[in-house]
């Protein structure tokens, strides 16, 4: 939920912004956002989640598995995620 109370009092939308807002055109997403707003201002990435965050990690993989999980498509490294959760039984 927002701060915000006046809208006046909203962060100036920046070329940044715009350069990771999510795009549609007809209500088809063209382009996904790769930014969000905080009260800091804008932000690349996502929004934290609290203690259940994700971390970084460096992972060497085979060039294959990786390619294999991006012929999906947006949403292959949380496909990767699930895929290795199954296989350590969580």
């Amino acid at each position: 939920m927002s701060d915000w109370v006046d809208p006046d009092d909203a962060p100036e939308l920046t070329e940044e912004f715009f350069r990771h807002a999510e795009v549609r055109v007809g209500g088809k997403l063209i382009r996904p956002a790769t930014g969000y707003l905080s009260k800091e201002g804008f932000k690349v990435g996502r929004p934290p989640k609290g203690a259940q965050a994700k971390r970084q990690v460096t992972l060497r993989l085979d060039p294959d598995v990786i390619a294999r999980f991006k012929e999906g498509g947006p949403g292959w490294q949380s496909r990767m995620n699930e895929a290795l959760r199954k296989a350590a039984g969580l």
